[in-house]
C-alpha cells in the first residue's frame, strides 16, 4: 500500500516547513575552521540536537500527524527510539495515544524518553526489525494506523526541511554545495533531503551513508532488489535495520546519487571528531556523515560538503 503513494515533493515540503511546530525548525549550521582542516573539505554541519527531542525525528513526525486524519485508535509505530519520541511529542500535543514497540536491546534512555512522552512503550523482539513485525501486528490485530518510518510520504517532506533550510541559508552567502552526506536507515532523511537537492541545488551530489554492519539498504539501491540482512550489528542504533524499507528504495532511485558505508571504527571516530571539533555530543547514527567522510572522503577533497548530525540521544555512561 505504502509503496502506490507518490513520491515526496519539494512543494509537500515547503508546505511541511509553514506548518511544523517551531520547536523543530531553524537548527543551527555550523562550520569549524578545525573540522575544515582535519577532514580536507568546507563542511557544514546541521545540528538537529537541540531541540526537546534532541533529534530530527520531529519534524516529519510532526508533519504526518497534521496530514492524518483524526481517530479514537492509538498510533502503533517500532521505533530504536528517536521517531518514537517524535511520535509521542506529536501525540501528546494533539491528545493521541501512541503505541510503540521497541527492541528487548533497545537504548532504555530512549526507552524512558518516548514513555516520559507519553507513549506506551512495548519491548519485543531482539532487534528493531522484530520489534517492527510485532508492531505491525498489533496494528493489524487491533485496527490501528501504522506508522512505518521510511515509507510515508509526510515523514520524508518533514525530514526534507532540514535541506530546505541548509540551501535557504548558503543561498544567501552564495555557497554552493558539492555535495551532501545523509545518514540512512530506514531512508526518510535521505528521501527528502533527496528530493529538496534534486529540485533547488541539482548539481550538489546526494549521499546517503549506511553502517557497514547494517548494509541493507546500500545493498539494496545497488541491486534494485529488496534485501534483508540477518543482523544489523552496529552502535549506531538509529540506521541499524535488516530489512529495506520498500517505498524509500523507490524514492531513493530518484533522488540519491551515491551510497557510502561506514565502519564502526569511524562511526566512533566520528563521535570523538564532534566532541573535539565542535563541543557537541552525538550519537552514532547521527555521526554517519562524517564517518563517511572519514573513511572514504578522498573524492570530496577540496570540495564544500554537508552533512546532518541528526541525533544526540546516547546511552547513559557515554561521552
Amino acid at each position: 500500500m505504502t509503496q502506490n503513494q507518490p513520491h515526496p515533493t519539494a512543494d509537500g515540503i515547503l508546505a511541511a516547513s509553514r506548518s511544523i511546530n517551531p520547536v523543530f525548525l531553524n537548527s543551527p549550521l555550523i562550520e569549524q575552521q578545525t573540522a575544515n582542516t582535519a577532514l580536507g573539505v568546507r563542511l557544514f554541519a546541521k545540528v538537529e540536537t537541540l531541540n526537546p527531542i534532541r533529534s530530527f525525528k520531529g519534524r516529519g513526525t510532526d508533519w504526518w500527524m497534521q496530514n492524518e486524519p483524526l481517530g479514537d485508535h492509538p498510533v502503533v509505530s517500532a521505533s530504536a527510539g528517536n521517531f518514537g519520541q517524535g511520535l509521542a511529542y506529536a501525540g501528546r500535543a494533539r491528545g493521541r495515544k501512541v503505541v510503540i514497540f521497541s527492541a528487548t536491546t533497545a537504548n532504555p534512555g530512549k526507552v524512558e524518553a518516548m514513555r516520559r512522552l507519553g507513549a506506551e512503550v512495548r519491548l519485543e523482539g531482539s532487534d528493531f526489525d522484530a520489534a517492527k513485525a510485532a508492531a505491525r501486528a498489533y496494528a493489524e490485530t487491533h485496527g490501528c494506523p501504522f506508522v512505518e518510518d521510511g515509507a510515508l510520504r509526510p515523514i520524508a517532506e518533514g525530514a526534507g526541511t532540514i535541506a530546505l533550510e541548509i540551501t535557504e541559508r548558503l543561498d544567501r552567502q552564495a555557497i554552493n554545495l558539492d555535495a551532501i552526506l545523509v545518514p540512512l536507515g530506514n531512508g526518510a532523511l535521505l528521501t527528502g533531503i533527496g528530493t529538496w537537492i534534486r529540485a533547488k541545488a541539482p548539481n550538489c551530489k546526494v549521499i546517503g551513508v549506511v553502517a557497514s554492519n547494517a548494509p541493507a539498504m546500500k545493498q539494496s539501491w545497488e541491486t534494485g532488489r529488496l534485501i534483508s540482512t540477518e543482523t544489523a550489528a552496529t552502535a549506531a542504533d538509529g540506521i541499524a535495520v535488516r530489512e529495506c524499507v520498500p517505498y524509500a528504495l523507490d524514492c531513493m532511485k530518484t533522488t540519491v546519487d551515491d551510497v557510502w558505508e561506514a565502519s564502526e571504527a569511524a562511526i566512533r571516530e566520528a563521535r570523538d571528531f564532534c566532541r573535539i571539533h565542535y563541543g557537541l555530543v552525538v550519537e552514532e547514527a547521527g555521526v554517519a556523515g562524517i564517518a563517511g567522510l572519514l573513511e572514504n572522503g578522498a573524492p570530496l577533497k577540496g570540495k564544500t560538503v554537508a552533512t546532518i548530525l541528526c541525533g544526540g540521544n546516547v546511552r547513559a555512561g557515554i561521552a
